[in-house]
């Protein structure tokens, strides 16, 4: 209940990461809404067509006014199918202004994460970003239709009841009897979609892990235990979606019994009303029409219910990404430093990665002049790597400082200190482009003779100068 009141206290929050954009397209779904109302409300044109027939056309053959009941009719029709086809075609600009922003506002935050604030594996923070999807399906044409369309139940069943009185009381019994049987499972669904999830994040981990190791895996001959580690994923993610699923469909099953109910109970007190000339023989089956009606957005509120909590489940954890901690401090002003000397600096500077105890550095303090050449050396895990990943700002101290040009790098903006370091870490890696792509990454307005000469340092030019497509040469996923 709690995490609900705080998702409600967010949704009013200004310059949301979700609730934002959709602020921004206020208008198109106030514009969904009024032309949903209209469609409802035309939705009762063939109920009053027919029991005008069957009580006033039919019993004195009057043809000239069942033409303009129809041409009537026909017109309400074509005002219902352009106003439904523009209601689909606004919910999926809006869907895609929304895709367009979130997307990108997501992708900028995960590139933008402190890599110490990143929780989970490679894998599962796929599997997070994934879980916008479900976000963007939820706000699609057919759940906000559904939304829109619930609260025109009851006006159907208002206008059953000035039509037939107490028939009324049936189609309301069975949409509270649905409803109740929606919300009783709605917890249990909404459990077992936050397990399936996780069991999913758990799931994908196992996937891109292997893929991206995929000729280790091989070469180890650990493909057995990559395959065990996958089917038990799969299987339990299975066996709990499994019971997810069954409690959705006997919400369901309720929904459509209680539709069924209704419309035979409609049948029979109508009957009974019609005999004892309460009603007439249009007006029941204006009722049997409306009741039909009345009932048909129960059938989408099981499904509904089950959409809002894999929708809750996947806000609460993208959420957690987009409020990870950034490089970038939306409130603080940092130094402007486009060009740097390159002057280095470290004072006591103690670093311990994420999740570990021991330090990689302990009290570091050196210092080196611009144009100065110093050699770490040292033996794996003694932390020349940490030292790089120091400088560049991609972690920073535990305790100390790291200067550069006399100023803490927690004060120039990462992008104008990256911009002015070239490193090369241990482990490299190409992206899929050309190899004068990934030379030039990160670069902008680079000449081919900047790129050539940096080939030829690093010896690429002498076996891709010879090669027919050179340069352009276009390199796969990782090289």
């Amino acid at each position: 209940m709690t995490s609900r009141l705080n998702f409600m206290r967010e949704a009013s929050a200004r310059g949301h990461w979700l609730f934002g954009p959709l602020r921004q397209n206020s208008k198109i779904y106030g514009q969904t809404i009024i032309a949903a109302i209209i469609v409802n409300l035309l939705g009762l044109v063939s109920s009053f067509f027919i029991m005008t027939v069957y009580d006033r056309v039919l019993p004195n053959q009057a043809m000239e006014s069942l033409v303009v009941l129809t041409v009537g009719v026909l017109i309400a029709y074509i005002f219902d199918f352009t106003l439904k086809s523009l209601r689909g075609y606004f919910i999926d600009i809006a869907g895609q202004r929304l895709d367009a922003t979130v997307g990108s506002r997501v992708f900028d935050n995960l590139i933008s994460m402190r890599l110490d604030s990143r929780a989970g594996s490679t894998g599962a923070i796929a599997g997070l970003v994934k879980e916008f999807e479900n976000l963007r399906d939820f706000f699609s044409s057919a759940t906000l239709v559904a939304i829109v369309d619930l609260p025109f139940i009851f006006l159907f069943i208002g206008v059953i009841a000035l039509l037939g009185g107490p028939i009324a009381l049936v189609p309301l019994i069975g949409v509270f009897g649905a409803l109740v049987v929606g919300l009783i499972v709605q917890p249990v669904i909404m459990r077992r979609t936050r397990d399936a999830m996780a069991e999913g994040h758990l799931k994908n981990s196992v996937l891109i892990e292997t893929l991206a190791g995929l000729e280790t895996v091989k070469t180890v001959a650990a493909a057995d235990m990559m395959r065990r580690r996958w089917r038990d994923g799969v299987l339990k993610q299975a066996k709990i979606s499994t019971v997810g699923r069954f409690f959705n469909q006997f919400a369901v099953n309720a929904a459509a019994f209680a539709q069924q109910f209704s419309q035979a109970g409609v049948v029979v007190i109508g009957v009974i009303l019609v005999s004892a000339n309460q009603i007439t023989m249009g007006g029941l089956i204006a009722a049997v029409i409306l009741t039909g009606r009345a009932m048909a957005p129960l059938g989408q509120v099981a499904s509904l219910l089950s959409r809002v909590s894999g929708a809750f489940e996947s806000y609460r954890s993208l959420d957690r990404l987009m409020t990870a901690q950034s490089e970038v401090e939306p409130d603080r002003e940092y130094l402007a430093r486009p060009k740097l000397k390159g002057k280095i600096e470290f004072r006591e500077v103690s670093f311990t990665y994420p999740g570990e105890t021991k330090r990689a550095l302990d009290e570091v303090s050196f210092t080196i002049e611009p144009g100065e050449r110093v050699a770490v050396l040292g033996k794996n895990g003694s932390g020349k790597s940490t030292i790089i990943r120091q400088i560049t700002g991609i972690y920073q101290p535990t305790e100390g400082s790291v200067l550069v040009d006399d100023t803490d790098i927690r004060q120039i903006r990462p992008t104008d200190l990256r911009s002015n370091i070239g490193a090369v870490l241990q482990d490299v890696c190409l992206f899929s482009g050309s190899i004068k792509e990934n030379i030039t990454l990160g670069l902008e307005g680079i000449s081919d003779e900047a790129v050539l000469h940096a080939a030829k340092i690093a010896g690429v030019h002498d076996f891709v100068g010879s090669s027919s497509a050179g340069y352009d040469q276009r390199l796969a996923e990782r090289g």
